[in-house]
């Protein structure tokens, strides 16, 4: 396989996962969520990634979660499951449930907490595709895993028969730009910080992006992946900037990122619903100044009436 097997493009969702109080997976508001962000244009789906803290889900939950998302999305876009895990055991269970459910394929980054060398990590990807037949999105995010997947690291995956994509969550331009150069012919190039720099790696190729603020304002991404792809360099450059300052404001010092993607939603009347511990809802007072954010941006209510869409 390679990237002509598949026909992932555009702007792909790395769900959040929405929680009741009570911890309990809210399936409800995830299959609801799932047509928010098809209707709004979402090309992709990505459950079960940093964003959709995977981390605090036990085996069988990550299970469900996928299958939720899967049996809405009811084929119009492809869900890309994240099967990241420590054990390679665990990763090729998740991989192997995602593809008798038939999930278009999975996205995979290295193992966490414990630091591999190149050799082991090369050989936990290969186990991955030679025990099941499913296209694997590589997932590069070594600030978050710990663990880099190098370039010369990455060229040797790329020749496992089920690698057929990456995305490149190191932040760093000149790593996608030579991984698009070199390898952008034999897998598909998805970069994961479209608010940073997605129109100018669309425009040098990359086929589209993962992204976590698209839960929120899918119309934003949207639009940004479109307008870069036209050539329009005037509306590309200003929907880039209005990215990059939402960036900023969901990354504030004083609260958790996934938190605030998830509170951020509820305001707009979307599911969000609550973290797991060890991550906590927003306070009161910071609430408020999320509200004061959101009204400044003019991200939409749930019911849509503004459109960013050409």
């Amino acid at each position: 396989m390679d990237r002509n097997s598949i026909d992932w493009k555009g702007p792909f969702t790395a769900m959040i996962t929405p929680f009741h109080a009570n911890g309990e997976i809210d399936e409800c508001g995830l299959r609801d969520h799932v047509e928010f962000l098809l209707a709004h244009g979402i090309r992709g789906l990505v459950p079960n990634g940093c964003t959709g803290e995977f981390w605090a889900q036990t085996l069988t939950e990550r299970k469900r979660v996928v299958e939720i998302v899967q049996s809405a999305a009811k084929g119009r876009a492809p869900v890309l499951a994240g099967v990241g895990a420590s054990a390679t055991r665990d990763v090729i269970e998740l991989t192997e449930h995602a593809h008798s459910f038939g999930c278009a394929g999975v996205m995979l980054m290295a193992p966490f907490m414990v630091h591999p060398k190149k050799e082991d990590l090369f050989h936990h990807f290969k186990a991955v595709s030679d025990s099941v037949p499913i296209p694997i999105m590589l997932y590069n995010n070594p600030q978050d895993v710990g663990n880099e997947l190098t370039f010369d690291l990455v060229e040797r995956l790329a020749d496992l028969e089920w690698v057929v994509a990456i995305k490149d969550s190191t932040f760093d331009y000149n790593v996608f730009w030579k991984t698009q150069c070199v390898l952008g012919e034999r897998i598909r190039v998805f970069i994961g910080p479209s608010t940073m720099f997605g129109a100018p790696a669309v425009q040098m190729g990359a086929d589209g992006w993962v992204d976590t603020y698209s839960n929120l304002w899918p119309e934003l991404t949207v639009a940004l992946y479109h307008a870069a792809n036209s050539g329009d360099t005037l509306r590309t450059r200003q929907l880039q900037k209005t990215g990059a300052e939402l960036r900023g404001f969901l990354l504030h010092p004083e609260w958790n990122m996934y938190c605030a993607i998830k509170a951020a939603m509820n305001e707009v009347g979307l599911p969000g619903g609550y973290p797991r511990l060890p991550l906590r809802p927003l306070t009161s007072a910071h609430l408020e100044r999320m509200r004061r954010g959101l009204a400044e941006f003019g991200v939409p209510h749930a019911t849509r009436e503004v459109s960013l869409t050409p």
